[in-house]
């Protein structure tokens, strides 16, 4: 029997082969999201407010796709900044007008560019030069200035020790236990991790949840 000669099919995008006999081999075409996509997101905070300032600086960046939403950024629950974010891709850029309609404290804004790069996708600021972790340049601006947030974080958090252990010392929260500062230290950085539980950090640290709690209402009043 003589070798099998195969004909050659174009399909547009790829070239599909199909026997001599004439039956066709059928590949389905599965649509893959383009690489390297430029996705916006924009928000403002009440209802009365329009987004068109931010959707025109954009469209003008390049975005293909623009997440918009009208919610506080104090919330937590911010559904579309969900949505764009489950739906990233590698390579995907994210792109803000600002980073004030993106994140509501610089542990969120941390929190969220820790999302992006985990699928490893980009951000970038349009109005913020120093985040955009698309160039080698910007990426080390960003570490730098995320090294300095969390020296700030630390820095406030042993003055808040200190003052809380002072003012014990002066009688002024009688009646409240002792504790070790490491491990009150310890058990906030283990909250402020949010990996944690508080029964696990209760239970690792020593430190009761009223106790955590305090603290951290005192840290507060710190920053």
């Amino acid at each position: 029997m003589g070798r099998r000669r195969m004909v050659y099919k174009n399909t547009g995008s790829e070239v599909r082969k199909r026997p001599a006999t004439g039956v066709l081999i059928y590949v389905p075409q599965i649509p893959l999201k383009k690489p390297n996509m430029r996705i916006g997101y924009a928000r403002v905070s009440t209802q009365d407010q329009n987004l068109d300032r931010q959707r025109d600086q954009l469209r003008q960046d390049g975005c293909e796709r623009i997440y918009e939403e009208k919610v506080s950024g104090a919330k937590s629950d911010r559904p579309e900044l969900g949505r764009m974010l489950d739906a990233l891709r590698e390579s995907d850029v994210v792109v803000v007008a600002e980073l004030s309609r993106l994140s509501r404290s610089v542990r969120d804004l941390f929190d969220i560019v820790g999302r992006i790069d985990a699928v490893g996708a980009q951000i970038k600021s349009l109005k913020e030069p120093w985040l955009d972790t698309t160039s080698p340049h910007g990426r080390l601006l960003f570490t730098f200035f995320s090294g300095i947030s969390e020296f700030e974080r630390d820095l406030i958090r042993q003055r808040t020790l200190e003052g809380m252990a002072a003012a014990r010392a002066r009688g002024r929260h009688g009646g409240h236990p002792t504790l070790d500062p490491k491990q009150v230290d310890l058990a906030l950085k283990m909250y402020d991790s949010k990996a944690c539980t508080v029964a696990e950090i209760t239970k690792a640290t020593g430190v009761s949840k009223s106790a955590l709690y305090r603290y951290l209402r005192e840290l507060s009043r710190y920053k």
